[in-house]
C-alpha cells in the first residue's frame, strides 16, 4: 500500500515561495547586485537630466538637438563654434591627420648668404688700349649673356703694326705669286734660267712662313681665326673693338667684334622666360666713363650672377662630428629666413656643399657652406631697353640653419603648436565630430619647431588632431571647469 504526503494547505503556498527567493537572492546577492545597482543609477540619471536643464532656465528639449555627445567627457571635450574654429586657425590646414613619418633630430646654427668664391662674379677687363667710345649698360641693370657693353677706338700699337705687317706681307705674297706665274711659262719655252723661277719660289715660300707668324701674332692679340680671315680678304685693318658680356658662367661664346667703322648696337630686350633658361647678369659696378682712355687688362666693370649662391653656417667645435655625419650621410639642411610680422620662411632640401678645412681661431666656429638655388621675384618695366630685376635672396642676409643630426623613423611628428603643456602633462585635441577631445600624451622629444609624441596606442595612423592653438583649447577648457565662465564655453548663443 503506498503512503502519501500530507498536502500544504494553498493558504501557506505563497509564505513558502517568497522565503524560498529572499534566501536564494542572498545566498547569490554577490552575482546580481552590481550589475542591478549600476542600471538603477543609470536610470535615475537619465531621468533627472531634464529637471536640471529646467533648473537652469532652458527648455526641456536638448538645445543642442542633433548633436551626438556619446563619447564626449564634458571635463576633457570642447565644443568649438564656426567662428571659434577659425579664429583659433583650426580651418583648412589647422586639423590634419596623423601619419608616421620619418623625424630629423637637428641643431640649429646662425648662417649668412654669401657668394660662391670664383663663380658669381665676372670681371670685365679691356684686352687692348683704347679709348671708351661708348657704353652700352648702366650700372644695376641686368643684362643677357652676349650683350654689347663697351665700344673702344683702339690705340693699341702692337696690334695696329702687327696687322699692318700682316697685310704688307699678303700684298708681297701675292706680287710673288703672280711673278712665278710669269716665270713658269718663261722657264718651260726657256726664255729665262730655271735658277730665277726657283728664287722666286724660295721667296715665296718666306712670305708664307712669315705669314703664318703674323697670323699666330694677331691670335694673341685676341682675334680669332675668323677675325684674322676677314683681314686677309678685305686687307683693311680693324680699329673699332665691341666688348660683349659673357655666358653666365664667365665664358664667352662670340669672339671680339673688331670693325673697321663704328657702328651703333643696342643690347638685345631679355624675357623673363628666357632668364630661367640663362640667368641674367646684372651690372654690379661701372668702373669706366665715356672717353676715358684704358690700357690692356684694365677692368672696365662687374657683373655678377646670383642664380645660385651659398649659405656660409657657422658650427662650434662640439658640433662638428654631428656636421660631418650629416654631410655624409647627404641629409637635407634647412634654412630659416625671418619675415615681416615675426613669421618664418622655410626653404627646404638644401644640400651641404662643404665644410672648411679649418677652425676659426677667434671665435672657435667651423664654417660650412650650403648651396642656395636663387629665383627672380620681380622685374620693372623696360624703358629704353634698360632692364632692371630683383632676386629673392641676396650675399649678407642673416638667417640660420637647421642640419639634422639623428634620424628616427616611422615616428609621430606634431608642430609644437599642436602640443599642449601643463605640469608634467601633455595634451593634444584630437577632432571627434564637431568637438576636440583632449588626450594625454607621451613626449619623447621637443625643441623649438616639432614634438615627437610616442606612439603607444593613445594615437593612431588616420586621427584628426588640432596642427595648433593647442595651449588656447587647454585653457578653455580650465576656463570651462573654473565655474566663473559659462558652462557652455566654445558655443556660440
Amino acid at each position: 500500500m503506498k503512503s502519501r504526503m500530507p498536502k500544504l494547505p494553498m493558504k501557506y503556498v505563497w509564505p513558502v515561495t517568497m522565503i524560498i527567493v529572499v534566501v536564494g537572492a542572498a545566498v547569490t546577492r554577490e552575482r546580481w547586485w552590481p550589475t542591478l545597482n549600476s542600471w538603477v543609477q543609470s536610470t535615475v540619471a537619465d531621468n533627472r537630466a531634464p529637471t536640471e536643464l529646467d533648473e537652469h532656465g532652458e527648455d526641456a528639449q536638448d538645445p543642442h538637438a542633433g548633436h551626438d555627445h556619446a563619447g564626449h567627457d564634458e571635463a576633457t571635450s570642447l565644443e568649438l563654434s564656426d567662428q571659434a574654429r577659425r579664429n583659433l586657425g583650426l580651418t583648412g590646414d589647422g586639423t590634419a591627420g596623423i601619419q608616421l613619418t620619418t623625424f630629423s633630430k637637428s641643431i640649429t646654427v646662425p648662417a649668412v648668404v654669401v657668394e660662391r668664391a670664383g663663380r658669381n662674379r665676372i670681371e670685365v677687363a679691356a684686352p687692348m688700349n683704347g679709348v671708351i667710345t661708348n657704353i652700352h649698360a648702366v650700372a644695376g641693370e641686368a643684362v643677357e649673356p652676349n650683350s654689347l657693353l663697351f665700344e673702344i677706338r683702339l690705340t693699341h700699337e702692337d696690334l695696329v703694326r702687327s696687322q699692318t705687317e700682316f697685310v704688307t706681307t699678303l700684298g708681297e705674297l701675292d706680287i710673288e705669286d703672280r711673278e712665278i706665274a710669269r716665270l713658269q711659262d718663261a722657264a718651260t719655252s726657256g726664255g729665262v734660267p730655271r735658277k730665277t723661277l726657283l728664287e722666286r719660289q724660295y721667296a715665296r715660300d718666306k712670305l708664307q712662313s712669315l705669314l703664318v707668324v703674323q697670323q699666330e701674332a694677331l691670335r694673341l692679340h685676341g682675334l680669332s681665326e675668323a677675325q684674322v680671315q676677314q683681314i686677309a680678304k678685305s686687307r683693311r685693318l680693324l680699329r673699332e673693338l665691341k666688348l660683349y658680356s659673357p655666358n653666365a658662367d664667365g665664358t664667352s661664346s662670340t669672339d671680339l667684334k673688331l670693325s673697321s667703322a663704328f657702328q651703333q648696337t643696342s643690347i638685345r630686350p631679355v624675357s623673363m622666360e628666357a632668364a630661367v633658361a640663362d640667368p641674367p647678369l646684372i651690372l654690379r659696378e661701372l668702373l669706366v666713363h665715356r672717353g676715358e682712355a684704358v690700357n690692356a687688362g684694365e677692368p672696365l666693370g662687374t657683373l655678377v650672377n646670383y642664380s645660385e649662391l651659398y649659405i656660409e653656417g657657422m658650427a662650434f667645435e662640439q658640433d662638428i662630428t654631428q656636421l660631418s655625419n650629416a654631410n655624409q650621410n647627404d641629409w637635407k639642411v634647412i634654412a630659416l629666413f625671418d619675415e615681416a610680422e615675426g613669421n618664418v620662411a622655410e626653404v627646404q632640401g638644401l644640400d651641404i656643399a662643404y665644410l672648411d678645412t679649418e677652425i676659426d681661431r677667434t671665435s672657435r666656429t667651423l664654417k660650412f657652406f650650403v648651396r642656395l638655388p636663387n629665383e627672380l621675384t620681380h622685374e620693372n618695366k623696360p624703358q629704353n631697353n634698360v632692364r632692371f630685376v630683383n632676386w629673392r635672396y641676396r650675399p649678407g642676409q642673416r638667417l640660420q640653419l637647421r642640419v639634422p643630426v639623428e634620424q628616427w623613423d616611422d615616428q609621430i611628428v606634431l608642430p609644437v603648436d599642436a602640443v599642449a603643456r601643463e605640469g608634467a602633462e601633455y595634451f593634444v585635441f584630437q577632432e571627434n565630430g564637431d568637438h576636440f577631445d583632449r588626450l594625454p600624451v607621451h613626449v619623447k622629444y621637443r625643441d623649438q619647431f616639432s614634438v615627437v609624441v610616442a606612439n603607444d596606442g593613445q594615437l593612431f595612423p588616420g586621427d584628426v588632431v588640432a596642427m595648433r592653438s593647442a595651449h588656447q583649447m587647454q585653457m578653455a577648457l580650465k576656463n570651462k571647469a573654473g565655474g566663473g565662465v559659462d558652462p557652455h564655453a566654445g558655443h556660440n548663443h
